[in-house]
């Protein structure tokens, strides 16, 4: 199996921590689904897989029409095997939901909806910038569920200046109270070149704290527990069934395509990206040429992502896996750091495998990289 990831790059705001590659211009907007559609062709044979998951992300990909939709679905099944009954995820903006926009979205074949909540507090979404109003959020969610949407997810973040302890609790009660069966639940980052970071450094809004959000975080992963959703990797949460295939396919080492400015794909052997400028990206493919970077991975590269990715999960690192894929000095440099960890709180260690604990998760990147080889 294998997935299809569409970058919409387009915001009608910029969000002040988003780090990822996006405008809020309309510049080359009658371009852009065109140029997805050529992409698709020129990219048909680099996944020679089925087809189990498509993933609209951005960006705000809600502010594509139901048309435009149906049309990048259809090139899909045109140019790939797709399965019988891919999962096909979009991400929406509150803002952006209302009753005819859910119907445009029944129109087409998009069976989830991931909804950029974030909060529901209004000094959380004006820290943020955010451009939806609280109310918009519930609003939003109801008006999908009523119209048959059962398979949803929302994201959440925490460690918000603005977010206290009672709010923060508020956020997940009404995640469950509203039968949310997915959570995507993320801690404030203030990434480099962002607007959050300058606002940060001249002093305009309150700085990130890091006790802060590893107090919500420890939190988030009790509550959800308690009402029996499985964190099943660092940031996500969900009840029986509702796993994202996409998003599992990542930590799964699973092969997926990028399609759009920005995005990346990935083969199991290589991993390209799209270049990251919406005129440079329409023009290229107008020539019929993705412009991609490529990077060869090496097999250290492919070793020391296997094991930032599988820690990152509940199942955490099989040892039978371990020694299928890896070599004898891979592993032995790999139970050599892992006896350090015998008797530590951050891992659980079976007869297995390994993972993190609740505690661990709070330090996944740095004990990931302990594990790390050098070329």
């Amino acid at each position: 199996m294998a997935g299809i990831y569409i970058h919409i790059p387009f915001c009608k705001k910029k969000c002040h921590y988003c780090n990822f590659y996006s405008t809020p211009s309309v510049k080359h907007r009658d371009k852009m689904v065109p140029a997805l559609l050529e992409e698709l062709n020129l990219q048909k044979n680099y996944l020679d897989e089925t087809i189990d998951s498509i993933y609209f992300g951005g960006g705000t990909p809600s502010l594509l029409s139901g048309d435009e939709i149906n049309r990048i679905l259809d090139r899909i099944q045109h140019n790939f095997a797709v399965s019988p009954q891919p999962e096909i995820t979009l991400e929406a903006n509150p803002d952006d939901i209302n009753l005819a926009k859910v119907k445009e979205l029944r129109s087409t074949t998009i069976n989830r909806v991931s909804l950029g909540v974030q909060s529901f507090f209004t000094a959380d979404l004006l820290y943020l910038n955010r451009l939806h109003a609280a109310s918009q959020s519930e609003y939003a969610i109801k008006s999908l569920q009523d119209s048959g949407y059962s398979n949803m997810s929302i994201d959440l973040i925490y460690g918000i200046p603005t977010l206290d302890m009672a709010s923060w609790k508020e956020n997940l009660l009404k995640t469950i109270q509203l039968d949310i069966p997915h959570l995507s639940a993320y801690a404030l980052t203030v990434e480099p070149n962002t607007n959050l970071q300058v606002l940060i450094q001249k002093r305009k809004l309150a700085d990130v704290s890091d006790n802060h959000s590893a107090q919500q975080f420890r939190y988030l992963m009790q509550f959800m527990r308690d009402n029996n959703f499985e964190h099943y990797e660092v940031s996500n949460f969900c009840l029986p069934t509702f796993q994202s295939k996409h998003n599992a396919s990542y930590w799964s080492g699973i092969p997926y395509l990028g399609i759009g400015p920005s995005a990346h794909s990935y083969d199991t052997k290589s991993r390209q990206w799209n270049c990251s400028n919406l005129a440079e990206y329409v023009e290229k493919i107008d020539s019929h040429k993705v412009p991609f970077t490529k990077e060869l991975l090496s097999p250290v590269n492919i070793y020391n992502e296997y094991i930032m990715t599988a820690l990152r999960t509940n199942k955490g690192i099989n040892f039978a896996e371990l020694a299928r894929l890896f070599s004898e000095n891979q592993r032995s440099d790999f139970n050599n750091i892992l006896s350090k960890y015998q008797d530590s709180p951050l891992l659980t260690i079976s007869a297995d495998s390994v993972s993190l604990t609740d505690e661990g998760f709070l330090f996944a990147d740095r004990i990931s990289s302990e594990f790390f080889l050098s070329d």
